[in-house]
């Protein structure tokens, strides 16, 4: 069985003076519709949710359960990067401000962060540590995995409703084929990343 994800990192920055320590991770990167999602998460030393892992290793019914265990225990902030934000900054830095977003929306100011990936927001002010896979090995990281997931799926789901035939509520706003033909059929959405490449060619075959 694969290890879980543990408070070690928390843990010992707690021996080395620091107190609120929060775990930050992003959801949306790679598709081409709907914003970028960040959620920023303060988990209680004394309670760690059973079961917690990178949202990706869960099924939708844990990751739900875990998320109430998450909610109900620990500082949780949830913020997003707009698809025009995404255009206008690039799909990194839209990244990163969805996730300072995410910190300035604690309600605990912390003394440390812990990113996952191998970059820090150029514009965060307080100490942090960039966690390469920390979704998979870091329990705060893993619990802001869990959040952003959940939240961004819903709000896919929910614009899948407005905009049928995307099929958004099973592909999230990835370019699966389904998706990929809707856009070829049906068009683009106010919601379509315009600088990804599979919108941008279409954009630029109708200029054409």
């Amino acid at each position: 069985m694969a290890n879980l994800p543990t408070y070690e990192y928390e843990a010992n920055l707690q021996l080395n003076g620091s107190s609120i320590i929060a775990g930050v991770d992003e959801v949306g990167r790679g598709p081409i519709a709907g914003p970028v999602y960040a959620a920023a998460v303060i988990l209680s030393p004394s309670h760690i949710p059973l079961g917690l892992n990178d949202s990706k290793k869960l099924s939708a019914k844990q990751r739900k359960l875990i998320c109430k265990d998450i909610r109900k225990h620990a500082d949780v902030s949830i913020a997003s990067a707009s698809e025009r934000e995404i255009e206008k900054l690039n799909i990194l830095h839209a990244s990163h401000l969805a996730m300072m977003r995410a910190i300035g929306g604690l309600k605990s100011t912390p003394d440390h962060i812990l990113i996952d990936g191998n970059l820090i927001p150029r514009d965060l002010n307080i100490p942090a540590t960039a966690i390469v896979k920390g979704d998979a090995s870091c329990a705060s990281i893993a619990a802001a995995s869990i959040i952003a997931k959940i939240e961004r799926d819903q709000f896919m789901y929910d614009l899948g409703q407005q905009f049928p035939g995307y099929g958004w509520e099973n592909n999230v706003g990835y370019p699966t084929l389904q998706h990929l033909k809707a856009l070829q059929d049906i068009g683009i959405t106010p919601y379509h990343r315009q600088t990804f490449k599979p919108v941008h060619n279409i954009l630029y075959q109708e200029k054409n």
